[in-house]
This record gives structure tokens, C-alpha cells and sequence, in this order.
């Protein structure tokens, strides 16, 4: 019977998703006694939407299927992937997801701060750092027009805003000061933004990059544990040549692609409801097949995305309901899911060696 109610679980699909998300690892525990029957499985993806549905769902299928009482526990805990060798993990993060593009005017920043609330509403802890020194854009975006507390002068707690942590030099400049900064002084502040934030237990922090493959890029490679990367596009040749070469600088360092995600793919009239790929078709899709990666959505060029972006309240937050929204939560699920895929981190379980002198 055992091994009947193993090969039901792991046949389980994602209720939004269509794919099977279950693995052996995750199944922790099946007790069968005489009248009942106790499991306990343990999920490393965000499941807050769907786990009382999901709980009924299985009880029920197994009640029948076996004829026993059946309880269920479904436990929820994100855990820490490997990164660059070498290169040790933030304190309080877990997982560092890149948001990156070969070029400006893409639509990254945007895809970075719903990407984030859309990973927080599915019941994870957030963290989002704007690492555009020359142009930040959270603060506006998320509707924060505060500096953050330092209680030691070293260090800086996070903004909340909208369930997230949030980092970004807007935060301590004015918005309208220039940041007339060479490339050191700007990885610099990069690291110390960074490392200097008094994150909380973030499952995933988002970094939205500066577009191109610069000073920023490079130290990120080099000095900052990167889980995976997404790549911002639109449909647009040009766009595209440019997020082949944002792509292949993260494989050259060897930082997984968890996939890519396509911008302004169809523009519909708010008259007539005609649709129009005003930047070109199907370019995305034809990227992820070159490169043997996800799409990992496409999202249309909606007003409503800048008009909620310009109001400090992301379409995630402002409109949950929404057919964009629904392609933001897909995205991060997608996002959630890749990242369960790749090696764990192991180094904190490592034994520290202290040698000391009698």
C-alpha cells in the first residue's frame, strides 16, 4: 500500500502550473496503521494559495483509494542553493535571483518589483535591492519616499513596503541628485548596499541590474552569490541580440539561467480590443530554444502596469485579480520551481575547524 500512495503523490500535478512539482525528497514520512494513515511532506517552494485546497484534495483521493483515514501535513521551507564556488552566502538570504538585460528600456525594473510581490503573495519572505546605482527606480515604484534606520551606524534595516524588504541608494539620495560615480565607487556601493542591509530570513531577494554587461554585472559575478538569472526582453531583434549577450555573460561565469521572461509582446487597443506585436513575435520563444531554457512568461505592453508603477502600488498589489497579475504569480511560481531544482547549499551544515594553543 505503501508504495500505492508513493506513486499517487508523486504523479500530483501543480494545481496552476500542470506539472509535477513532488519529488521523493519532499515526502518525509508515510505511516500506515490499521485505520489510518499519516504523511508528512515537506515542500521547498511558496504554496500559500493552494495548501488547504491541496491538503482536502489528497485526503480525499487517498480516503478513497485505500478506504483509511487519512491526515496530512504539509510543511513549507524554502532552503539555500548553491551559488559560485567560492563565494559565500548574504546573512539573512537565502537565494539571490538576478533580473538582468542586454539593453534599457525593456521593462526590467518593472518585471523585478511585481516579480517580488508576486513571490512574497505566494507565501515567501522577499527582499528586493535595486542595484541601478546611475538610475534607481524602486523607490518610485514601490512608493517609498523614506530613508532607512541605521541603529548602529554601520548598518541599515530594509524598507517594508508592500510585505517586502527593499534596498536602494534612492533611498539615501536625493532622487534627483546625479550619481557622477566611477565604476569602483559603484561597485563598491553595490557591495556595501548589499552587505550592510540587515536582511530578515529572505527566501529569495531580487536584484534588479542596471542593463548591459558592466563594472555592476561583473562584480555581481565575482563577489556576490548568485542562486540564477532571469533575463528581461522584448520581442525586438535588437532587444534580443542584446539579452543573447546578457545571457551568455552569466553562463561564461557559470550562473544558471532560470529562464527568460518576454516584455511588451502584444500591445491590445483599449478601443477595439485589436491586437498588435508591435515589437515583433514569438522572439522570446525562439531565444529560450536557442539557449535550452523557459520562457518563463510574456506580458503585454499594458498601461495599467505603468500607471500602478508611477503610483508606488505594482499591478501584483494593486490589482491581484488581474490577467497581468495571473502572469506575474505564474512567472514566480515557474521561478520557484527551477530554483527547487538546482544543488542545495550545504556549507552551514560544514563543521567550523578551531585550532587552539594549550
Amino acid at each position: 500500500m505503501k508504495n500505492k500512495i508513493l506513486e499517487y503523490l508523486l504523479k500530483l500535478e501543480h494545481p496552476e502550473l500542470n506539472k509535477k512539482f513532488i519529488h521523493r525528497k519532499n515526502i518525509k514520512e508515510i505511516n500506515i496503521s490499521e485505520n489510518e494513515i499519516d504523511i508528512i511532506i515537506q515542500l521547498t517552494i511558496p504554496f500559500k494559495r493552494h495548501l488547504n485546497a491541496f491538503k482536502k484534495l489528497i485526503t480525499q483521493k487517498l480516503g478513497k483509494l485505500t478506504n483509511l483515514s487519512v491526515t496530512i501535513n504539509i510543511d513549507i521551507k524554502i532552503i539555500a542553493h548553491q551559488s559560485q564556488q567560492g563565494v559565500s552566502l548574504i546573512n539573512g538570504v537565502k537565494n539571490v535571483i538576478a533580473i538582468a538585460s542586454g539593453k534599457g528600456g525593456v521593462g526590467k525594473s518593472s518585471i523585478a518589483v511585481n516579480l517580488a510581490l508576486a513571490l512574497s503573495e505566494a507565501g515567501s519572505n522577499v527582499g528586493i535591492l535595486d542595484a541601478d546605482i546611475y538610475g534607481p527606480s524602486q523607490p518610485q515604484m514601490l512608493g517609498i519616499n523614506q530613508k532607512p534606520n541605521s541603529k548602529d551606524g554601520k548598518s541599515m534595516d530594509p524598507i517594508i513596503a508592500h510585505g517586502i524588504q527593499a534596498m536602494s541608494i534612492g533611498f539615501l539620495v536625493d532622487q534627483e541628485t546625479p550619481m557622477i560615480w566611477r565604476g569602483p565607487m559603484v561597485t563598491n556601493t553595490l557591495e556595501q548596499l548589499l552587505k550592510e542591509t540587515l536582511w530578515k530570513n529572505i527566501d529569495y531577494l531580487i536584484i534588479d541590474l542596471p542593463p548591459g554587461t558592466g563594472d555592476i554585472q561583473l562584480t555581481l559575478a565575482q563577489k556576490i552569490p548568485v542562486t540564477g538569472a532571469i533575463i528581461v526582453t522584448t520581442p525586438q531583434d535588437i532587444a534580443l541580440l542584446d539579452a543573447r549577450r546578457g545571457l551568455k555573460m552569466f553562463e561564461k561565469v557559470n550562473i544558471p539561467i532560470i529562464g527568460i521572461v518576454e516584455n511588451m509582446t502584444t500591445h491590445v487597443c483599449s478601443n477595439c480590443g485589436h491586437k498588435e506585436h508591435i515589437f515583433g513575435k514569438d522572439g522570446g520563444i525562439k531565444m529560450s530554444k536557442d539557449y535550452d531554457t523557459e520562457l518563463l512568461g510574456s506580458l503585454p505592453l499594458d498601461i495599467n502596469i505603468r500607471k500602478s508603477l508611477d503610483d508606488g502600488c505594482p499591478s501584483v498589489t494593486q490589482d491581484p485579480n488581474s490577467p497581468t497579475s495571473k502572469i506575474f504569480n505564474s512567472i514566480a511560481l515557474k521561478t520557484a520551481l527551477k530554483i527547487a531544482e538546482l544543488t542545495e547549499d550545504h556549507t552551514s551544515k560544514f563543521p567550523k575547524i578551531v585550532i587552539e594553543n594549550n
